[in-house]
This record gives structure tokens, C-alpha cells and sequence, in this order.
């Protein structure tokens, strides 16, 4: 028993090391470092974006509005909006309509269970890969029994799509494991460039998690410090949902009820088909939507620096029937203590 304890204590200790690998631990991963005086309007276009460096802590926030139909609201312009920190107004000092490019991570369940699905799961996210625009990145997770980056981030869609092709389906479900070091990734690559950039996860799962050692709170703990939006697609089973239906009770899983509130924390959305077949539709949503989205950016007014989870709240001015949807929030830098010496 004692040597059961021990191999789980140095497996947990290989699984943050290699996450802390990922990313430095000096640096708060919730906000990006951006100029002071980046231009509050859209122009140009994806390849020809202009870079913004670092400066001060800027608040970044993917928008997405719609109206009552849910179609796409297009067309705003930066005065069109106010942004509210706790309930303060915040001066807007980055926006963008089109031109901010994508960090995309696709995580793909490639368990045992996924055998049947695969080849359906390999072309619908090819097809979604092929939706990028020049200068958007995208790496590519594997996730089993254990998590695999089978393709880095950068903007070589094709190599990602022979990556999605040459993955195999066996082993459990690590979906926290992959989802907390595709996180970490997608930080660590933020602050290494430096640069201003959408960041989004898309992970497909078939069922509950069975083999991870992070747990579920873990990874929504660092999603809210990330401001990384993660769409979420798990396949319902197809089996559970009719016995439910015969035995007069309403379906329910925990992995999906998890997974639903993880994107709704992040300012994504959460899909649940029933057939691999749905898959392709799912993914065009995803991205007609990662297409359609608004990049604004603050610096808070706030100038407290003590880790606190700051809520955030985004409307459209003179627009009452137009929705927003953007993360719930996110958790303010805490200051390094220095230790005096006498």
C-alpha cells in the first residue's frame, strides 16, 4: 500500500512539473501585456495585423453579440460598448473587429471508446482546422491515458492536419489532464510573444473522465485565471439517453453538466450531439462564431494587486435587444512580496 502511494505522489508531482514546464510561474496568466496607446479601431486585414508589445496589463476580452435570433451583431465600433469591472465602467483602449488573430487548441479524445468515431472525427477536424485565416496558430492535443502534443502551436495548418490523421484511438480519458496543460500552453505562448491574441480551446470528449490526476476544479480554477474560451463538445451516448427515456427520467451526466459550465465561465458554448455524424456542423458553429467575435481590451481602474476574481460584465450601448456574451471575469495580479531585512 505504501508503495501505491508512493508511485501516485511522484505521478502527480510529473504531472505539474511538466505543467509548470509549460508555463512560468512569475507571471499572472490572466491578463496581456499590450501598449498604452494601441489604436481603439479595426483595420487592415489577419495578414497584415500590427503587433503590440508589451506596455501595461491589458484586459483582454473576446465579445461575441447576437441578437434575438441569435444571428451575429457586425458592424460595432468601439463607442458602441462599455465595459464594467464590479460594477465600475472601464475606459476601452483596445478594439478590434476583425484583424486580431487566433490561438486555437484542438484537444481530440482519442480513447478506446472513440475507435468506431475516429475516421468522422479526423475529417470534421480537419475541416474546422481549415477554417483558420493566415496568421491564426493552432496545436493540436491527444488525449488517453495520458496527454500528447501532437502538433506545437504555429500557423502550419497542413502539418496540424497530418497530425489530426496519425492519431489512434486506446487507453482511458485524461479530459482534466488535457485540458489543464492545453491551458497552460496557450499561457505560456501569450506571454512569450507578447503579442495581442484571441485564444480559444475546442475539446471533444465521448464520456467521463477516467484517468486524470487533475481534477475538475483545478481546471476551472485556471481557466478563470486564463481568460482562454473553451468550447466544449461532448457526445452524449446514445444508449444512456434512451434507457433514461424508458425509464420515465430525465438524462443526466456529470461530465456533461461539468463541461457546460466550464465554457459558460469562459464566455464559450457547450454542445452535446448524440451522433459523431453532428460533428462537422458542430465545428462550423464553432468557428462561424471564433470568426465573428469582438477583441476589446482595458487597463482596470482597480489598482489593488491582490488575486482577486474580478467580475466583468460587457453591453452594447442604445442596444437593449442585442446580447454579449464574453468570461464571467477574471483574477486580478498579486503583488511579489519582497522580505525586508534588517
Amino acid at each position: 500500500m505504501r508503495t501505491c502511494y508512493l508511485a501516485l505522489a511522484c505521478l502527480l508531482f510529473t504531472i505539474e512539473a511538466r505543467a509548470q514546464a509549460l508555463i512560468s510561474p512569475a507571471s499572472d496568466p490572466e491578463t496581456t501585456s499590450a501598449t498604452s496607446n494601441v489604436p481603439a479601431r479595426a483595420s487592415g486585414t489577419a495578414a497584415s495585423t500590427p503587433v503590440f508589445k508589451a506596455g501595461v496589463d491589458l484586459v483582454g476580452l473576446s465579445v461575441v453579440v447576437t441578437d434575438k435570433q441569435s444571428k451575429f451583431v457586425t458592424g460595432l465600433k468601439a463607442n458602441d460598448f462599455a465595459v464594467y469591472e464590479d460594477g465600475v465602467q472601464q475606459d476601452v483602449s483596445f478594439f478590434a473587429a476583425e484583424q486580431v488573430p487566433l490561438d486555437l487548441a484542438l484537444l481530440l479524445d482519442t480513447s478506446a471508446s472513440m475507435l468506431d468515431k475516429m475516421q468522422t472525427m479526423q475529417q470534421a477536424a480537419i475541416g474546422f482546422a481549415s477554417t483558420l485565416r493566415p496568421g491564426d496558430h493552432i496545436t493540436v492535443l491527444e488525449i488517453k491515458d495520458t496527454v500528447k502534443v501532437v502538433h506545437p502551436l504555429d500557423g502550419d495548418i497542413e502539418a496540424a492536419n497530418q497530425a489530426i490523421r496519425h492519431t489512434t484511438a486506446k487507453g482511458g480519458t485524461s479530459l482534466y489532464n488535457g485540458l489543464y496543460l492545453g491551458l497552460k500552453e496557450m499561457a505560456k505562448n501569450r506571454r512569450a510573444t507578447g503579442e495581442v491574441r484571441r485564444q480559444a480551446i475546442a475539446v471533444l470528449s465521448d464520456g467521463d473522465d477516467t484517468t486524470s490526476l487533475v481534477t475538475y476544479d483545478d481546471v476551472m480554477e485556471l481557466a478563470k485565471k486564463s481568460g482562454i474560451a473553451i468550447y466544449t463538445i461532448t457526445l452524449k451516448s446514445e444508449f444512456a439517453v434512451r434507457q433514461a427515456s424508458l425509464a420515465g427520467r430525465r438524462y443526466f451526466s456529470q461530465s456533461e453538466f461539468s463541461m457546460k459550465a466550464l465554457a459558460q465561465e469562459t464566455g464559450a458554448r457547450s454542445f452535446f450531439p448524440i451522433r459523431i455524424e453532428e460533428l462537422s456542423g458542430v465545428y462550423s458553429l464553432i468557428a462561424n462564431e471564433l470568426a465573428n467575435q469582438y477583441a476589446i481590451g482595458y487597463t482596470s481602474k482597480n489598482p489593488r494587486r491582490d488575486g482577486a476574481f474580478r467580475r466583468v460584465i460587457v453591453r452594447v450601448m442604445e442596444r437593449p435587444e442585442v446580447r454579449t456574451r464574453t468570461r464571467s471575469g477574471y483574477v486580478s495580479a498579486r503583488a511579489e512580496r519582497v522580505a525586508s531585512v534588517q
